[in-house]
Protein backbone atom coordinates (compact mmCIF):
# COMPACT_ATOMS: atom_id res chain seq x y z
CA UNK A 1 0.00 0.00 0.00
CA UNK A 2 1.48 3.31 -0.88
CA UNK A 3 0.63 6.94 0.24
CA UNK A 4 -2.45 7.53 -2.22
CA UNK A 5 -3.84 4.29 -1.22
CA UNK A 6 -3.48 5.35 2.81
CA UNK A 7 -4.74 8.87 1.45
CA UNK A 8 -7.23 7.46 -0.11
CA UNK A 9 -8.65 4.50 2.72
CA UNK A 10 -8.49 8.13 5.63
CA UNK A 11 -10.71 10.16 2.73
CA UNK A 12 -13.49 7.85 2.37
CA UNK A 13 -13.78 6.76 5.77
CA UNK A 14 -14.40 10.38 6.94
CA UNK A 15 -15.44 11.98 3.29
CA UNK A 16 -17.07 9.87 1.08
CA UNK A 17 -18.26 12.74 -1.70
CA UNK A 18 -22.04 12.22 -2.07
CA UNK A 19 -22.44 13.67 -5.60
CA UNK A 20 -22.59 11.85 -8.89
CA UNK A 21 -19.31 10.52 -9.53
CA UNK A 22 -17.63 10.55 -6.20
CA UNK A 23 -14.66 8.61 -7.36
CA UNK A 24 -13.88 11.71 -9.76
CA UNK A 25 -14.13 13.96 -6.55
CA UNK A 26 -11.81 11.36 -4.55
CA UNK A 27 -9.30 11.46 -7.57
CA UNK A 28 -9.42 15.28 -7.64
CA UNK A 29 -8.49 15.06 -4.33
CA UNK A 30 -5.68 12.64 -4.39
CA UNK A 31 -4.32 14.07 -7.80
CA UNK A 32 -5.13 10.31 -9.47
CA UNK A 33 -7.87 10.40 -11.90
CA UNK A 34 -11.25 8.71 -11.41
CA UNK A 35 -10.40 5.30 -12.97
CA UNK A 36 -7.61 5.27 -10.87
CA UNK A 37 -9.32 6.05 -7.76
CA UNK A 38 -11.93 2.79 -8.56
CA UNK A 39 -9.36 0.84 -9.51
CA UNK A 40 -7.05 1.37 -5.81
CA UNK A 41 -10.16 0.88 -4.00
CA UNK A 42 -10.75 -2.22 -5.89
CA UNK A 43 -7.21 -3.44 -5.20
CA UNK A 44 -7.26 -2.51 -1.77
CA UNK A 45 -10.96 -4.63 -1.22
CA UNK A 46 -9.38 -7.28 -3.52
CA UNK A 47 -6.52 -7.29 -0.68
CA UNK A 48 -9.20 -7.79 2.30
CA UNK A 49 -7.57 -4.57 3.58
CA UNK A 50 -10.98 -2.79 3.52
CA UNK A 51 -13.57 -5.76 4.19
CA UNK A 52 -16.56 -3.52 3.59
CA UNK A 53 -17.06 -0.13 1.72
CA UNK A 54 -21.42 1.24 2.32
CA UNK A 55 -23.44 3.80 4.29
CA UNK A 56 -24.40 3.95 7.91
CA UNK A 57 -27.58 4.79 8.70
CA UNK A 58 -29.49 5.77 11.40
CA UNK A 59 -31.62 2.38 11.90
CA UNK A 60 -33.98 4.12 14.83
CA UNK A 61 -34.65 7.06 12.50
CA UNK A 62 -35.69 4.59 9.56
CA UNK A 63 -38.02 2.91 12.35
CA UNK A 64 -35.89 -0.35 13.27
CA UNK A 65 -34.80 -1.59 16.42
CA UNK A 66 -30.90 -3.51 17.60
CA UNK A 67 -29.87 -5.16 19.93
CA UNK A 68 -26.41 -6.53 20.63
CA UNK A 69 -26.76 -10.68 21.19
CA UNK A 70 -24.54 -12.87 23.35
CA UNK A 71 -23.95 -16.49 23.27
CA UNK A 72 -22.61 -19.31 24.86
CA UNK A 73 -21.62 -21.61 21.94
CA UNK A 74 -19.85 -24.88 22.81
CA UNK A 75 -16.77 -25.65 20.53
CA UNK A 76 -18.54 -28.40 18.74
CA UNK A 77 -21.68 -26.28 18.00
CA UNK A 78 -19.69 -23.01 16.95
CA UNK A 79 -20.06 -23.63 13.36
CA UNK A 80 -23.49 -24.57 13.11
CA UNK A 81 -24.39 -21.36 15.28
CA UNK A 82 -22.24 -19.43 12.84
CA UNK A 83 -23.60 -20.46 9.88
CA UNK A 84 -27.22 -19.96 11.27
CA UNK A 85 -26.06 -16.15 12.69
CA UNK A 86 -24.94 -15.23 9.39
CA UNK A 87 -28.18 -16.91 7.55
CA UNK A 88 -29.61 -13.71 8.82
CA UNK A 89 -29.14 -10.24 6.50
CA UNK A 90 -30.06 -8.34 9.94
CA UNK A 91 -26.58 -8.98 11.21
CA UNK A 92 -24.58 -6.19 11.36
CA UNK A 93 -21.43 -8.01 12.23
CA UNK A 94 -20.44 -10.77 14.47
CA UNK A 95 -17.28 -11.95 15.84
CA UNK A 96 -16.16 -14.40 19.16
CA UNK A 97 -14.49 -13.69 22.00
CA UNK A 98 -12.85 -15.84 25.03
CA UNK A 99 -14.81 -15.53 27.22
CA UNK A 100 -18.01 -17.54 28.46
CA UNK A 101 -20.38 -15.71 26.09
CA UNK A 102 -18.19 -16.46 22.97
CA UNK A 103 -20.31 -15.06 20.15
CA UNK A 104 -21.35 -12.05 19.81
CA UNK A 105 -23.61 -10.14 17.08
CA UNK A 106 -25.75 -7.47 16.70
CA UNK A 107 -28.96 -7.77 15.30
CA UNK A 108 -31.39 -4.94 13.49
CA UNK A 109 -34.98 -5.30 12.75
CA UNK A 110 -38.70 -3.37 12.23
CA UNK A 111 -39.69 -4.69 15.38
CA UNK A 112 -38.42 -5.94 18.64
CA UNK A 113 -41.17 -8.66 18.00
CA UNK A 114 -38.73 -9.88 15.26
CA UNK A 115 -35.60 -9.67 16.97
CA UNK A 116 -36.86 -12.29 19.42
CA UNK A 117 -38.48 -14.55 16.61
CA UNK A 118 -34.69 -14.11 15.10
CA UNK A 119 -33.46 -15.15 18.28
CA UNK A 120 -35.30 -17.99 19.02
CA UNK A 121 -35.02 -19.20 15.19
CA UNK A 122 -30.95 -18.67 15.59
CA UNK A 123 -31.51 -20.96 18.85
CA UNK A 124 -33.47 -23.78 17.35
CA UNK A 125 -31.26 -24.09 14.17
CA UNK A 126 -28.01 -24.17 15.81
CA UNK A 127 -28.88 -26.01 19.01
CA UNK A 128 -27.79 -23.29 21.83
CA UNK A 129 -29.43 -20.83 24.31
CA UNK A 130 -30.39 -18.78 25.44
CA UNK A 131 -29.39 -16.08 23.13
CA UNK A 132 -28.99 -12.86 25.69
CA UNK A 133 -31.06 -9.66 23.97
CA UNK A 134 -29.16 -6.62 25.32
CA UNK A 135 -30.75 -3.23 23.52
CA UNK A 136 -28.99 -0.42 24.45
CA UNK A 137 -30.65 1.63 27.21
CA UNK A 138 -28.79 4.84 26.41
CA UNK A 139 -26.90 5.19 22.96
CA UNK A 140 -23.59 6.32 22.84
CA UNK A 141 -22.35 7.42 19.22
CA UNK A 142 -18.86 7.27 18.78
CA UNK A 143 -16.91 8.40 14.87
CA UNK A 144 -14.18 6.08 14.43
CA UNK A 145 -12.33 7.27 11.67
CA UNK A 146 -8.77 5.05 11.44
CA UNK A 147 -6.20 7.63 9.83
CA UNK A 148 -3.68 5.29 7.39
CA UNK A 149 -0.87 7.40 7.76
CA UNK A 150 2.90 6.64 7.93
CA UNK A 151 4.63 7.42 11.38
CA UNK A 152 6.57 10.62 9.49
CA UNK A 153 3.36 11.94 8.29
Amino acid sequence: MDATDKKLITLIQADFPIVDRPYAAIGEKLGVSEDEAIGRVAAIMESGEIRRLGASFDSRRLGYTSTLCAAHVPPEKLEAAVAAINSYHNVTHNYERNHYYNVWFTLIAPSRRRIGEILKEIEQQAGIGPILDLPATRLFKIQVDLPVIDNDE
